[in-house]
């Protein structure tokens, strides 16, 4: 299986074969979720820190989830009462964790490149749970997963992502991934909410809805981020749901098939009317959670081997 990364801090560095690698592993992984005994031993004997900066609820108990069920000794460490609180640098953190030799280290934080620096400080394999408006890398891999399953493949599909696309990781990472994957991704959104410079990524742009949602085979819609807009970025949620929110009449201008994908959580009303959201004919939002522990299982996975295989050629002597 060809996985070559020391770290999953983004998707810009995965090659498609490796993409490809960890949608296969997780494929069994799906299978092994889905029987009464879940238990492997791909872990056994490692340790797995989760360290999240940021609230979470369905990234972090993916994560518990993944490495319990793959065999590993998992701590979740509560940053809110740790000594980042107490005015600990990000550095003296990773330098105190270190010291305590986990072998997988996953990190949620709102600064773009803060994982990037945790990984180039210590000697554990490190595993981007989210930074800031960087990459959400997993996610992406998930969605990816998703859809192969839903349409049978991860290549030369019509995918439309919707909503915040300026603030979201989320939508970084699929942009990349499905690039990658050649498919054709077109991004809707209000101008407030469209980063500059987006359309070098080779997307094409859209602020009607309607128009972008044309003949489309996948429809990620995208949370509104509150927390990160310090500005009128919408005139108002009824406004926002009016022109930008996904009903059965917007979705209409979509293939018949077409699935319809949202990371979570969702705002109903505002993104995603529910009908829309719980329909089990077009709506895989509850099997996205699922492939989500699938697909962290393969990343850690791989990730071990290449950790162990390492640590094994320095044992004997051999330059890596």
């Amino acid at each position: 299986m060809t996985f070559r990364a020391r770290h999953l801090l983004g998707i810009e560095h995965l090659a498609p074969e490796e993409i490809r690698t960890v949608l296969d592993l997780a494929e069994k992984y799906v299978d092994l979720n889905r029987r009464t005994v879940k238990q492997a031993d791909a872990l056994a004997g490692l340790t797995q820190i989760n360290m999240f900066f940021e609230n979470s609820t369905r990234t972090q108990a993916s994560f518990e989830l993944a490495g319990k069920r793959l065999g590993a000794d998992v701590m979740n460490m509560s940053v809110a009462h740790s000594s980042v609180k107490k005015g600990e640098t990000l550095i003296d953190t990773a330098m105190t964790l270190n010291a305590m030799h986990p072998d997988l280290l996953v990190v949620r934080h709102p600064s773009s490149g803060a994982v990037n620096l945790l990984a180039s400080k210590v000697n554990c394999a490190v595993l981007n749970a989210g930074d800031g408006r960087h990459e959400h890398p997993t996610q992406a891999l998930l969605d990816a997963l998703t859809i192969r399953r839903a349409k049978g493949r991860i290549q030369r599909l019509t995918v439309a992502i919707c909503g915040d696309i300026a603030h979201s990781r989320v939508a970084r990472s699929n942009l990349i991934l499905l690039g990658k994957m050649e498919n054709r991704v077109r991004l809707i959104a209000p101008p407030t909410l469209m980063p500059s410079g987006v359309a070098e990524f080779g997307c094409e742009l859209y602020d009607d809805m309607r128009e972008g949602l044309k003949d489309a085979d996948v429809v990620m819609m995208l949370r509104l981020q509150k927390e990160r807009m310090d500005g009128g970025f919408i005139p108002s949620e009824r406004e926002y749901y009016h022109r930008f929110g996904l009903d059965a009449e917007k979705l209409s201008f979509a293939k018949e098939d077409a699935i319809v994908m949202h990371p979570g959580p969702m705002n109903r009303g505002v993104e995603i009317d529910g009908e829309i959201a719980d329909d089990i004919n077009r709506s895989v939002i509850q099997e996205q959670v699922e492939m989500g522990v699938a697909v962290r299982m393969a990343c850690m996975d791989l990730l071990a081997r290449n950790l162990r295989a390492e640590r094994g050629a320095k044992a004997a002597g051999v330059m890596v």
